[in-house]
């Protein structure tokens, strides 16, 4: 900290370093603090310009020029479209243990469900029902950590140990998540020009949903019912 003793305003205190003068800069939690030493320390606040001139101080950015924002406190919609508009290529991770019920709400997760072809992605008409509203539309991958560094008490065996990311927009009305482990995010930072392949993922679900609705739309076979039901999605 640096002491501020001027003339012309209070006398306070202000941060020394890259975030003393950026009007995005927040107090680092601890939980914040632990994401960002999982990365190496030459990526760690890094200051960006945009062609006119405006400067931000990114948690991280990769080697591959990708930056992943850690987001704890409330963040206004205004803010976060804003630094989405700056950074263009960026993540977020966001702590989901900050408001009390979020991780509770999630672990209930009654409307989210696994897509049967492919591993470790999920669909859901209602992401409002099981994840922070505040974060739903936004334009970039929003990583939710429901755990912090400690798995809490009472974490089902495939919950422990993962970040659940929600991509930007929706596919045929179902927003998407995929479950990735924390040990491949951090190494995906360091291996990818995009932690989360968002496009490639989207193929995945499109084709997915694609052939589903195929399947559905073939008459039915003549004898006898054979008990297929239709997935309840």
């Amino acid at each position: 900290m640096i002491a501020k003793c001027g003339t012309q305003r209070v006398w306070h205190w202000a941060h020394r370093g890259n975030r003393s003068c950026d009007p995005w800069w927040e107090p680092e939690t601890l939980w914040h603090r632990g994401w960002k030493d999982q990365f190496p320390s030459e990526w760690q606040e890094i200051i960006q310009h945009d062609e006119k001139g405006e400067k931000h101080v990114a948690d991280v950015m990769t080697g591959n020029g990708q930056v992943i924002e850690f987001q704890h406190s409330h963040l206004p919609a205004q803010e976060r479209t804003a630094r989405e508009a700056f950074y263009r290529n960026m993540i977020w991770v966001v702590d989901g243990m900050r408001l009390k019920n979020d991780r509770k709400r999630f672990l209930a997760g009654g409307n989210l469900f696994r897509v049967a072809f492919a591993k470790d992605l999920f669909i859901t008409r209602s992401p409002e029902s099981c994840l922070p509203a505040v974060w739903l539309n936004c334009t970039r991958p929003v990583l939710f950590d429901f755990e912090g560094f400690a798995a809490p008490d009472g974490s089902a065996g495939e919950m422990q140990g993962r970040l659940w990311c929600l991509l930007p927009g929706r596919i045929d009305g179902y927003a998407v998540l995929v479950a990735v482990s924390r040990s491949w995010f951090v190494d995906a930072a360091r291996i990818r020009e995009q932690i989360i392949p968002t496009d490639a993922i989207r193929w995945v679900v499109q084709r997915g949903l694609a052939a589903r609705r195929r399947n559905y739309a073939r008459p039915p076979h003549s004898g006898p019912s054979r008990g297929r039901r239709r997935a309840k999605f």
